[in-house]
């Protein structure tokens, strides 16, 4: 009886094991996808900003007497 028991524990740790990787392999993922963002958008805001300038050069009202 006692080793029904033991195999019962046996396979409830390994359910509560698998949930623990599931957990950890979720978090793992969604860090490295906020990394990757985050890293693209230091990459881009220079281009940003210029592209932003560029706007507000180009944005200029012209008023003529007609």
């Amino acid at each position: 009886m006692s080793e029904v028991a033991q195999q019962q524990k046996e396979v409830a740790q390994q359910k509560d094991r698998f949930w623990i990787y599931v957990g950890i392999t979720v978090f793992v993922i969604i860090t490295g996808i906020l990394l990757i963002k985050q890293s693209e958008n230091e990459k881009f805001a220079p281009i940003k900003q210029q592209v932003e300038e560029e706007n507000a050069q180009l944005n200029i009202r012209v008023l003529k007497n007609y």
